[in-house]
């Protein structure tokens, strides 16, 4: 599926998703990333959400962002309690949502001029 966008011109933003990937204006990634609107981390090293672990969740509270969008593949799957709280102390929100709904809710947020992270997983 293409997103339709705005035009942010300096921005990273989504441009695509799709079984197993997602686009990041116009160039293809297939495997877990974080987005911000200046930068991307690729291979972001999550790779699925059974592996994620503390040492994942305390590198997205070092971004300095005000909300990181966690999206969790294809389907919406909330991480345990202990992990989500390592974001939220450092005054950071954490939002769970399915892949695709982080991306789309992330270009918005972006393009606001918000201090926004995605961090995609894939499977």
């Amino acid at each position: 599926m293409k997103f339709h966008l705005a035009t942010a011109p300096g921005l990273n933003l989504f441009s695509g998703y799709g079984d197993g990937y997602v686009a990041v204006n116009g160039v293809r990634h297939e495997s877990s990333l974080v987005v911000l609107p200046e930068r991307i981390v690729d291979p972001w090293d999550a790779p699925t959400f059974d592996a994620l672990a503390s040492a994942h969740f305390e590198f997205l509270a070092t971004l300095g962002v005000q909300v990181v969008l966690l999206g969790t593949g294809a389907r919406l799957r909330f991480p345990p309690v202990s992990l989500q709280r390592i974001v939220l102390q450092t005054g950071t929100g954490l939002e769970t949502m399915d892949a695709m709904a982080a991306c789309r809710t992330y270009n918005i947020l972006a393009t606001e001029g918000r201090k926004v992270a995605a961090a995609i997983l894939l499977r």
